[in-house]
């Protein structure tokens, strides 16, 4: 009996499709909700096209359009965009078959990865409204247009091709999705607008024009007609945090005979000397086959990844924003709340289980940003904004461990999400980032990336912290500045002319209610035209860039002479031009003056300029003192060194 009751129970086992599988659960792929439906599936269209243009080597152009549909809640999503397009064989697979992409299998940083999101849009307007997917390619400017009209067999996993037609459309290059779909745009709206607009912080090349079903116009231009730069495709994986599984894969698969040989050719970072001291490490004979490794051997081996020094991964697998264009997309995307800091970081590579990745993170700090709330976090993945999930996100998680009251913002316990007049960036660049789950609005909590976003946001806090005690200092001390400065020397000069004597010296009385050295910084943007040459036929293009003129104005307030070092921060991307007084010291990081001995109520002035920055791309000088004690003065802080 039970053995016929086997037999029965073998018959009914069969291979699911994946399509079917996400068919039943769309919920995985971001569709659980008409609210969240409508967001994803511009995201997935979106991300696809910004990789394609970047790929080409194309500043994009994206138009993201929502239609009403015939029936209620039923909406047309259009997003076009001026990519390279879609060869014609490959129209179909990419829009009709889940999990056929180019990325998969790819070591190097970019928004899609599975090969899923596209064609999961498309299966889910299938399954909501029962009509298919309408995708326009053309992949040159001589070359025809290709229409597809496109469905998904959920069986075989397979696109069905129901029209296929050759159309003119006057454009050079791009491609054009149409799908209908099921999605609530009166709540959904709110959170679509956020996602372009974030899309747009992130992505500062990109310009993104976004059409609502009443025809009302919205545009996120570009901030910078740079293109991020080009990711190159890492072959190998690095031994930092790799695991034990992927280890006895490879070494099962290696076809070199010598262990030393295995891991000189088989992992980034590896070179003759330290691949021997792995070996050493390790107690293992180069020599070995890697193929007879032993379980316990191969941990040994493992153990031995973490306890040698072995150089960080290679970092053009690797397209991080850069702090500038942080900067400048937070300024224009938060000019109406007129803020007023901004800072940001991008901190170097690290590595988690093989991965190569990089944290950057940004603070927007004043304005007319709400005191009494909950600060609000933008949360971001290889340029992709993360809208939903926050609490499980690995970001929200590091920032809650933080104890922001150190940094002058409010938080009950010294844990949780701080309250204040802030906005927090955090945006994680990796070659694989570990989501959550396949809809890919959450990172997974990553002990390594954990610690990076701590110490990105803690960098960030630092200067915001910096910046909030030098505006309170010079708050403290703004009546008796004006006392000394506009009040005070005017009594003398009117009593004078009263008693009909020489304007009396008041130094003394300045030096003691001043009693701080006193430093103001001012900056102005002078525009400058050039010509560039062109390296290929030498004709010359003009183009507009600017200077930066810093003049920091340095007055003792003190009862005695003082001498001290000063300290100017270099902006990133910015070139030092011309300085005066000489500087004893210039890196690429900062600029250093001895400054001579300044006499009480003497002013002595430096003055730098800056070229490679736009209007705007900081407002104020990060200034360090040394060799005098910080608490008396305003407007610098003490230098910890590099």
């Amino acid at each position: 009996m039970t053995r016929e009751i086997a037999y029965e129970l073998a018959k009914k086992q069969r291979e699911i499709s994946v399509a079917e599988f996400f068919e039943r659960n769309k919920h995985i792929l971001g569709f659980g909700n008409p609210t969240r439906a409508i967001v994803t599936a511009v995201k997935e269209a979106v991300d696809n096209s910004l990789d394609a243009c970047e790929d080409a080597r194309i500043l994009p152009d994206i138009v993201v359009e929502i239609r009403k549909g015939e029936r209620e809640n039923e909406l047309m999503m259009i997003v076009e965009d001026n990519g390279p397009g879609i060869v014609e064989k490959h129209i179909p697979p990419i829009f009709g078959k889940l999990l056929y992409g180019s990325r998969f299998h790819s070591i190097r940083q970019s928004r899609g990865q599975q090969g899923i999101g596209i064609s999961a849009v498309v299966l889910y307007g299938q399954l909501s409204t029962g009509k298919h997917a309408r995708i326009l390619s053309k992949i040159g400017p001589d070359r025809p247009a290709y229409l597809f009209e496109i469905g998904i067999d959920t069986h075989r996993n397979s696109p069905e091709i129901i029209r296929k037609e050759i159309i003119n459309w006057d454009k050079e290059h791009g491609t054009r999705i149409e799908i209908y779909l099921v999605g609530d745009y009166s709540r959904g709206r709110k959170y679509l607008y956020e996602y372009l607009q974030n899309t747009s912080i992130v992505n500062p090349h990109a310009r993104i024009e976004f059409i609502e079903p009443n025809g009302e116009r919205h545009i996120f231009d570009r901030v910078t007609d740079e293109l991020p730069k080009p990711t190159v495709e890492l072959k190998k994986p690095h031994p930092h945090g790799i695991e034990m599984g992927t280890l006895l894969k490879m070494l099962k698969e290696t076809k070199t005979k010598k262990l030393l040989n295995f891991l000189k050719n088989e992992f980034v970072s590896m070179g003759e000397r330290t691949s021997r001291a792995v070996c050493e490490k390790a107690n293992l004979d180069p020599e070995m086959n890697p193929k007879e490794l032993t379980r316990e051997q191969a941990m040994r081996l493992l153990n031995a990844f973490k306890e040698v020094k072995i150089m960080a991964p290679p970092t053009d697998c690797l397209s991080p924003i850069g702090e500038l264009l942080i900067k400048r997309s937070l300024k224009h995307e938060t000019k109406e709340i007129s803020p007023e800091f901004i800072v940001a970081t991008t901190r170097s590579p690290s590595v988690y289980s093989g991965h190569p990745f990089q944290v950057e993170a940004g603070i927007v700090y004043g304005g007319k940003l709400d005191r009494e709330s909950p600060v609000k976090i933008l949360r971001f993945a290889n340029r992709v904004p993360l809208l939903y999930q926050q609490g499980d996100c690995v970001t929200t998680i590091a920032l809650s461990n933080i104890d922001w009251r150190r940094y002058g913002l409010e938080q009950r316990g010294g844990k949780g999400i701080p309250v204040g007049p802030a906005i927090f960036f955090i945006h994680v660049a990796s070659t694989h980032v570990p989501f959550t789950s396949e809809s890919k609005e959450a990172i997974a909590d990553i002990p390594e990336i954990e610690n990076e976003v701590k110490l990105a946001l803690r960098e960030c806090a630092r200067k915001m912290q910096q910046h909030i005690s030098k505006k309170e200092k010079r708050k403290k001390t703004k009546e008796k500045f004006l006392l000394i400065t506009k009040i005070l020397p005017e009594i003398a000069r009117k009593s004078a002319s009263m008693l009909n004597k020489p304007v009396p010296n008041i130094d003394n009385v300045v030096t003691k209610i001043m009693d701080v050295v006193w430093i103001d910084d001012h900056i102005e943007y002078e525009k400058v035209k050039r010509v560039q040459k062109s390296l290929d036929d030498f004709s010359g293009k003009e183009e507009h860039g600017c200077i930066t003129k810093n003049r920091i104005t340095i007055v003792n307030y003190k009862r005695k002479p003082l001498k001290f070092d000063l300290y100017a921060v270099i902006p990133s991307e910015a070139i030092v031009g011309f300085v005066n007084p000489k500087p004893v010291k210039i890196t690429d990081k900062y600029i250093k003056w001895s400054l001579p001995m300044i006499q009480p109520t003497e002013k002595f002035e430096v003055y730098f300029e800056l070229a490679g920055l736009k209007e705007g791309d900081f407002d104020e000088n990060e200034l360090y003192v040394e060799g005098i004690k910080p608490e008396y003065v305003i407007g610098a802080n003490k230098w910890e060194g590099e």
